[in-house]
């Protein structure tokens, strides 16, 4: 099968929960940065800034969704991700949980800041 170039050619082949989930981050991604564009990076969706800097990646596993950020911006909120499972700058969201909807949406906001403010690439 061929690699997804488009954040919709992505979700096509996943179940129904993990389209939802993906569709909720996409959704969310849209609302914190309304003049976003759409890519697919490394084969997961991407919300990418319009100067071309990625802002956040997402993917879906078997049991759980991952939404990842720069390092930075996932360290600047650990005391509010203790519930989850998290890594250098990606967070772990179990399809058994409903996610955290307005703390993704801070973080995606922090994210859009740190990059337009301080010049904070990707990784």
């Amino acid at each position: 099968m061929a690699k997804p170039t488009t954040i919709d050619e992505y979700i096509a082949p996943l179940t129904l929960e993990q389209a939802e989930r993906i569709e909720e981050f996409r959704r969310l991604g849209h609302s914190a940065v309304p003049d976003a564009e759409e890519a697919v990076k490394w084969g997961h969706p991407a919300i990418v800034h319009p100067r071309g800097t990625i802002l956040f990646v997402f993917s879906a596993h078997a049991k759980h969704a991952s939404i990842a950020f720069t390092p930075s911006t996932r360290e600047h909120f650990d005391a509010q991700l203790t519930d989850y499972s998290t890594g250098k700058g990606s967070v772990k969201l179990p399809y058994t949980q409903e996610i955290p909807s307005a703390l993704l949406k801070e973080m995606m906001s922090f994210r859009l800041r740190e990059f337009e403010d301080d010049g904070v690439l990707w990784m």
